[in-house]
């Protein structure tokens, strides 16, 4: 039997490909945000997408048009706004996002799937936060009587993904199937031959294949590869920040920002990654140094979608509507798909 996933919050689609890609057919998604939706839909156009608020979406009526019967479906994905959670957010410490994390609660009562995965940033396990996790954690194993695994936090790149990108992992299963997070597939340089596992993938790994571009310039074949134009000002900068891995704190006084000479602002911005490594976290603004380490190894310019895009293992066919930023929003709020195959596989072999 074909193991099925409804994916809610489900972005440009990260998660849906991960679980495609490991056989799972995708009934159904929810997605507010209506430029994600139309990458959603350019890519999986066999899926039902509800572009709504999920605070408006009546899991019932998914059932029905689904035609799926209470209890058949394999796996919940419930990957929520991690913006309210995260350390750099810089609203209000009322944010009306947060309490969407228990907007999955309906959900699983309605459907009542095998399993359920959620993802978000580390944030959520903190400080006031951790509240709305305890009372998610409380309805779904009291209440709901789920086996849930207490929150793990995992990083991407024990698990193939070009990229140090730390997430909170909640699992559940109906039925007491005993979990577990799923065994780290790659280690860090020194750790192979301990270990004999294989190697982290690094930025020149996910980069393979790519030519070089300069500021402005584009590629004639792939829509994703263009640089953006940077001001003359910005090129200098990046003409002393040294190739791989260096950072502005290598820039002279006179092209300094004044928020740095006074020592305050993030150590990342204006940094380049380094070919050799991993990547840093990608967020909604990685494709400009001025928001992260987001400047390429060796060329004076920020990464293109297409490089941002195989940091996040997006397969190269995956096809993006929207913008430059719009863009670059929908890649950095992904879940990596290799992360989400990872996650797929584990539940195909749960399931059989």
């Amino acid at each position: 039997m074909t193991p099925t996933l409804m994916d809610l919050f489900s972005g440009c689609g990260g998660v849906t490909q991960g679980f495609k890609n490991q056989d799972f057919q995708v009934l159904a998604a929810v997605e507010w945000d209506p430029i994600a939706t139309q990458t959603y839909r350019e890519n999986h156009p066999e899926v039902i997408m509800y572009e709504d608020d999920i605070r408006n979406v009546q899991p019932k009526e998914m059932v029905r048009r689904c035609n799926l019967r209470r209890g058949e479906l394999t796996v919940l994905s419930a990957c929520a706004p991690c913006q309210p959670f995260s350390r750099q957010n810089r609203i209000a410490k009322e944010d009306n996002r947060t309490k969407l994390v228990l907007e999955m609660i309906r959900f699983v009562a309605v459907f009542r799937p095998k399993f359920v995965i959620m993802e978000n940033v580390p944030g959520l396990d903190k400080g006031t936060n951790r509240k709305i996790l305890d009372k998610l954690i409380a309805v779904l194993r009291d209440k709901l009587e789920y086996n849930v695994l207490d929150p793990h936090i995992v990083n991407a790149v024990n698990y193939g993904v070009p990229q140090f990108r730390k997430r909170l992992i909640l699992l559940c299963s109906r039925d007491d199937i005993p979990l577990s997070i799923p065994k780290i597939t790659h280690v860090s340089p020194k750790e192979v031959q301990r270990t004999s596992k294989t190697e982290w993938h690094t930025v020149r790994d996910a980069f393979k294949g790519i030519h070089r571009l300069a500021s402005g310039q584009k590629s004639r074949t792939d829509p994703l590869h263009r640089a953006r134009n940077h001001t003359a000002l910005n090129l200098e900068r990046l003409r002393h920040i040294p190739q791989n891995g260096g950072s502005r704190h290598s820039l002279p006084e006179h092209l300094q920002l004044a928020c740095h000479k006074k020592g305050t602002g993030y150590n990342d911005v204006y940094g380049r990654m380094n070919f050799d490594r991993p990547a840093n976290t990608l967020t909604t603004g990685c494709t400009n140094f001025t928001k992260g380490r987001y400047a390429h190894p060796t060329a004076n310019r920020a990464i293109t979608l297409r490089e941002a895009a195989r940091l996040q293992t997006f397969p190269d066919f995956y096809r993006f509507v929207g913008s430059y930023d719009q863009i670059s929003t929908q890649i950095g709020n992904a879940v990596p798909v290799l992360l989400a195959e990872v996650f797929a596989e584990y539940f195909r072999q749960l399931a059989q």
